[in-house]
């Protein structure tokens, strides 16, 4: 970020250029001009915004003035946008209300300031339950108001642009919620650009090394890439410009974030990338034929030029995205032998794939097609809102396995198409069908074969319901759902019809927690729960008013040393009152050693980095679990209800979930004395032999003095997959390791595997 010192009329003059920057772009657009209110627009904000600056030291006034430019140049929006972006931030941080915006500029525009200002701050609290109630928040706006969402993208788009003047722990907060939120909430409204930017964004702050070696890599590679492109490209330009077409053809270069995605999920170095580009062929519609036809004129010249691949031919024009994606890809065998994916797209659907439903208001033919297609959305929106008390974590998850999964379309036996999210089964036909289909299925027919009403769909499958009236819904159906209609519907019948025995069971619990004076706080309940291995009271509740589970079998003090120390732990909790804690703590012998570390503990200050100690005798941190990461690992600390902090990889999909949802209990870390050993699990593939495991064993455990902790080995005709797991001291060591193993003949593969991975 540069330095920002200008003299006050220096300042005055950048931040008016800036303006006529974002004027000019308004009045190069299609849209009506209404310079005048926009002008007033920008005085309003600009004097309410008087002397507040960013962090970054400059006036607060060029925010609202980016995010306003971008919403008009990069998503297309038009002057009632402008003005609503231009004051997004007036009613949160000044004295002026939402009265005062719609006396000034109107309902329209203090509507949708009035709905930004709902959902500001981000859409995460501090606590979980905070953060999807605002993301209800953002939802519920959103319905009544597309714009509300898209002037949020491009607030969060300037944001994450000048995240550098932010503090360590803020970054890695705000690039894991715009990586798990925002990202993919861009890509359901088809703005591709601005997805790929907050993307790669997000992984420049949370990768810097990573990021800078790719980026380095894409630059050393252009040179090369540039003649293969050429080699390729130039017999289609010859062959399009045969055929009298008005075009535009270009390069598409993958995304730094998705190149790194490669890389990391599929184990291959950056050489083995070759899907690097794309070429776009973007062609003005000639008088007289269709866009479709149009389309496949150019597939048919293109492929008599170059083989087609036969799984990878893409009709988005029949079918259209759910976010209103149109296109027709085909990938074709290069000269040089790699497969290039070509996207045959004319002008409107070029602007419709970057600008997403933006873009369709200045495309009026269609109109309604695509109105209903945001509408079927925005349903989907509501039916998960419908459902009143999901699990805030649950219900984020939800929300990105519908609006952001990949889709996949089935045909009902009449030949209705239905659009559903990938992993869907019958039973999720059936509830898109109809509720009732839903609660009566008994298992369906795909392409007229009998499957059970848990079989998972494939595109292109023709799905019909079967249903008996003796039928009636099953919790474990839930394991089987993939949409959110399915599962609010399901959720809700269960409920009506386990009320009672819900209410039964909290009358037990209850009982049990009145006798043992117990005060019931969320970290006592979260306790409760995971004994239980249930994920809501209801289920606990559930479970105990159908004797299922008893509540003296695991928290009755006369039970057993198991329970005992259970229901110690539960009374350190939530404990009412010092009398009782005193009496309780003499029956059970509860010591005072864990509070009294606990108020030891130093408080930790996340917008400092935390530096990561660990020997034999003492360590500052935890390592996750789920993640298991090892020195040298990119990490993140997250600082857990104890106080503690506890170390995740950087890419974990757990640590992705709790930079989104606890962004506040944060913090950066780096690495500093470490001395010990940690398990690292390896893969190698390679070409099977006689003596080759004995050769690899002696190679780590003797040459490299490597113990060996783990070690499966499976062979498949010629070729082994062997899975190791080694004690090392930290990544360096992993990595030599791996070189060494790669020496060994026969070996084509070495790598390490995370423990997330290998539970896939």
């Amino acid at each position: 970020m540069q330095e920002y010192n200008l003299t006050p009329e220096q300042e005055d003059a950048h931040v008016e250029q800036q303006f006529r920057d974002l004027l000019d772009g308004y009045l190069a657009s299609n849209h009506r001009k209404k310079v005048d209110i926009i002008e007033r627009a920008f005085r309003f904000a600009k004097e309410a915004h008087k002397g507040v600056r960013r962090r970054s030291g400059e006036p607060y006034i060029i925010h609202p003035i980016a995010v306003a430019k971008i919403a008009s140049q990069e998503i297309g929006l038009g002057s009632t946008s402008i003005c609503a972006a231009l004051l997004h931030d007036v009613v949160e941080d000044t004295e002026y209300t939402v009265e005062d915006i719609e006396q000034h500029f109107g309902r329209k525009i203090a509507r949708i300031v009035e709905g930004l200002t709902k959902i500001s701050g981000g859409i995460f609290g501090d606590k979980a339950s905070v953060q999807a109630e605002n993301f209800r928040k953002l939802l519920l706006t959103m319905s009544e108001d597309i714009r509300v969402v898209l002037i949020k993208m491009a607030d969060r788009l300037h944001n994450m642009r000048t995240l550098g003047s932010m503090a360590p722990n803020k970054q890695y907060k705000i690039a894991g919620e715009t990586l798990y939120i925002y990202a993919p909430l861009a890509h359901r409204l088809g703005l591709f650009e601005i997805k790929t930017e907050l993307e790669d964004l997000s992984f420049k702050y949370e990768h810097p090394g990573e990021y800078q070696r790719i980026t380095k890599l894409i630059s050393q590679s252009e040179a090369g890439r540039e003649m293969v492109y050429n080699d390729f490209a130039t017999p289609i330009l010859k062959r399009l410009d045969s055929m009298g077409l008005k075009y535009e053809a270009k390069a598409r270069l993958k995304s730094v974030y998705s190149i790194w995605r490669k890389m990391d999920t599929k184990h291959i170095p950056f050489e083995e990338v070759y899907d690097l580009y794309a070429m776009r062929i973007i062609f003005d519609t000639p008088d007289g034929i269709s866009e479709k036809e149009m389309c496949f004129k150019i597939y048919s010249a293109l492929t008599d030029l170059y083989r087609p691949h036969p799984d990878r031919t893409r009709d988005w024009i029949t079918n259209p995205k759910a976010n209103g994606y149109q296109a027709l890809h085909v990938t074709l065998m290069g000269p040089d032998g790699n497969w290039i994916e070509v996207q045959i797209r004319s002008r409107r659907m070029d602007e419709i794939a970057e600008k997403g439903f933006a873009a369709h208001w200045k495309y009026k033919i269609g109109e309604h097609e695509e109105e209903s297609e945001l509408n079927v959305w925005l349903k989907t929106i509501k039916d998960i809102l419908d459902d009143p008390t999901p699990n805030a974590i649950d219900f984020l998850d939800t929300l990105k396995l519908n609006l952001f999964a990949t889709e996949i379309v089935v045909f009902t036996p009449k030949g209705e198409l239905l659009t559903l999210p990938a992993g869907a089964t019958v039973l999720d036909v059936a509830f898109t069908l109809h509720s009732q289909l839903g609660f009566r299925c008994i298992a369906g027919k795909v392409n007229h074969k009998l499957v059970s009403l848990s079989h998972r769909l494939n595109s292109g499958d023709q799905v019909e319901v079967l249903t008996s009236h003796s039928q009636s819904p099953k919790p474990e159906w839930m394991a089987f759902l993939a949409t959110a209609k399915a599962k609010t519907r399901l959720r809700k019948e269960l409920r009506k019809v386990q009320q009672p025995v819900i209410e039964e069971g909290k009358k037990i619990f209850d009982q049990f927690i009145a006798q043992n004076d117990i005060i019931v706080n969320n970290s006592v309940m979260t306790k409760i729960l995971g004994i239980y291995h249930v994920a809501t009271r209801e289920e606990l509740f559930y479970k105990l008013g159908s004797g299922e589970v008893s509540i003296d079998d695991y928290l009755n003090v006369n039970t057993s040393r198991g329970a005992r120390s259970l229901v110690s732990r539960l009374f350190r909790l939530g404990f009412g009152g010092d009398n009782k804690k005193t009496k309780v703590k003499k029956l059970l012998s509860v010591p005072d050693s864990d509070t009294a570390a606990k108020a030891a503990r130093p408080k930790i200050n996340t917008k400092e980095t935390y530096v990561l100690r660990f020997n034999e005798q003492e360590s500052n941190f935890a390592f996750a679990e789920c993640c298991r990461p090892i020195p040298g690992d990119e990490v993140m600390g997250f600082i857990t209800d104890e106080g503690t902090v506890e170390v995740h990889s950087l890419t974990c999909p757990r640590a992705q979930v709790l930079k989104a949802s606890f962004g506040s209990r944060i913090v950066a870390t780096k690495w500093d004395e470490i001395s010990g050993s940690f398990l690292a699990n390896i893969r190698i593939e390679g070409i099977d032999r006689h003596g080759i495991l004995q050769e690899l064993t002696r190679m780590i455990s003797t040459a490299l003095n490597i113990d060996i902790r783990r070690l499966n080995i499976e062979a498949d005709k010629e070729v082994f997959t062997c899975d190791l797991g080694v004690l090392v001291s930290n990544t360096e060591a992993v990595v030599e390791l791996c070189k060494s193993i790669l020496k060994i003949e026969g070996v084509r593969k070495a790598d390490r595997v995370r423990v997330y991975e290998q539970e896939q």
